[in-house]
């Protein structure tokens, strides 16, 4: 059994005892003291919280107990029933709510769930103010309404509409030549709320041949739900039988879009935001945000689009911030998470489908043809198990020292830049491991980098 509290949220394995996995003591205290931290902290005139939940097995067990305390603790609470973590994001915002809980562990097997924490302008909380969360918990500083401040249970199931509208509505998404374009569709969405509001939107979008894979939002997940090459070989397959334009997967809260080529191939999750920011700084002037581990292929978008690239440190909430800084028009992650500005601050797959079928529709051309416009890299990832007892810190600082000589970030962890490639590295927050990640033109290359990293830290252990 297992239970992680990070900046992030509570996220854990179902069953077991308290404080060792998500069992309903952890879930009543760990909602009790973000109730705490909303009351202490909202600008917002009204008490509310928006609740929103994928489609896991564990799902309305969790639900029920984190509305019951939100009310326990004198707040109502709008409950969107299940909905993709962008929809309980936009939600808050149109309710002009104190904040909001997403209800899903996103990648994570069925067995998992978790309490994902957002502010009054629907973003996930910053370091700081998740500390704060887990101090409250921890020192148990919190208090419960008197019967007659108890908060009340509203119900609003209208917002995987209304989120669809507001895609629809975006300057660059163009619905007509999606429509005249008659593309065929498939959708792998993991048994979860992906599999209700991804065809919902295509059928709005005017596309007409939608091919459904794993759409039955049970949360019997059928396959591993990270969008990852391993996990994607059943709609690699059905691409390829149906002879479909393109195929679309996304997790189970829907924040993460990877993309299946006609061909059957996988378009490589990295280049999700790549493709898209390039169909955006084509129509609108600014710059581009992605973190430190995302491919160098958007910088070099960038610079063929005369638009300024940044890097944040990885963590959505550190792209969302750098990307306000910098007034960006598109930034997001490596992992397939879009984030567009103009619709809200968060990864939206929705957003991303709307945004690739437009660019796929105007430029006339298959998946494959399009790859082959962007900069190809390949990025290998590994990691290093170490014993608790060893200064990670210290170490990185060593390896800093030890390529004084290149260019290196060290914002989150060390990244060294070579003139052809780069490779970050990362300590791990939960246990005693440094993340590897590399990045060059061909998988072999990145590969190779990992091994002679893990070698040089074994060597200076």
């Amino acid at each position: 059994m297992t239970l992680i509290k990070s900046i992030s949220g509570i996220r854990g394995t179902i069953g077991g005892k308290s404080g060792e996995a998500l069992t309903p003591m952890d879930i009543a205290k760990y909602s009790a003291a973000y109730a705490t931290f909303i009351d202490r902290t909202t600008t917002r005139p009204y008490r509310t919280i928006v609740v929103g939940q994928d489609a896991r097995i564990s799902g309305p067990m969790v639900r029920d107990i984190v509305v019951g305390t939100l009310m326990g603790m004198g707040f109502d609470v709008v409950d969107i029933g299940p909905a993709s973590t962008p929809t309980t994001e936009m939600a808050v915002i149109l309710e002009q709510a104190c904040g909001g809980l997403i209800l899903t562990a996103s990648h994570n097997p069925k067995e998992w769930n978790a309490l994902k924490l957002l502010n009054e302008h629907g973003e996930f909380l910053t370091n700081d103010e998740g500390q704060e969360v887990l101090r409250i918990a921890q020192a148990r500083d919190y208090e419960f309404a008197t019967v007659d401040n108890l908060g009340h249970h509203l119900k609003n199931t209208t917002y995987n509409r209304r989120h669809i509208q507001r895609v629809l509505a975006l300057d660059l998404v163009d619905v007509e030549a999606i429509r005249k374009a008659n593309f065929t569709v498939a959708v792998d969405a993991v048994n979860s709320v992906g599999g209700v509001v991804i065809p919902q939107l295509l059928q709005a979008l005017g596309v007409k041949n939608i091919i459904r894979v794993n759409c039955d939002p049970t949360g019997n997940f059928m396959h591993n739900p990270e969008p990852l090459p391993e996990n994607l070989t059943e709609i690699a397959q059905v691409v390829r039988d149906n002879a479909a334009d393109v195929g679309f997967v996304v997790d189970p809260d829907v924040d993460r879009l990877a993309i299946v080529m006609e061909n059957g191939e996988l378009f490589v999750e990295e280049y999700t935001l790549v493709s898209i920011a390039d169909y955006v700084l084509k129509h609108k002037v600014g710059s581009a945000v992605s973190n430190l581990s995302s491919s160098r292929a958007l910088r070099d978008i960038c610079r063929r689009n005369n638009s300024p690239y940044f890097a944040s440190a990885v963590g959505e909430v550190n792209v969302t911030t750098l990307m306000k800084q910098c007034n960006a028009v598109i930034g997001g992650e490596g992992n397939g998470g879009v984030i567009y500005p103009e619709l809200h601050y968060g990864r939206d797959a929705l957003v991303g489908v709307a945004l690739f079928l437009t660019l796929l529709a105007k430029s006339g051309k298959k998946v494959s043809e399009l790859k082959k416009d962007y900069p190809e890299y390949a990025i290998a990832k590994t990691k290093v198990q170490l014993t608790p007892d060893l200064d990670i810190d210290a170490l990185l600082l060593k390896i800093k020292d030890y390529y004084k000589n290149e260019n290196i970030t060290d914002i989150d962890g060390v990244k060294i830049d070579f003139p052809d490639r780069w490779v970050h590295l990362r300590k791990s927050n939960t246990e005693p491991i440094i993340r590897i990640y590399a990045e060059a033109h061909t998988m072999d290359e990145a590969k190779a980098m990992c091994d002679e990293m893990k070698s040089l830290i074994t060597d200076l252990i």
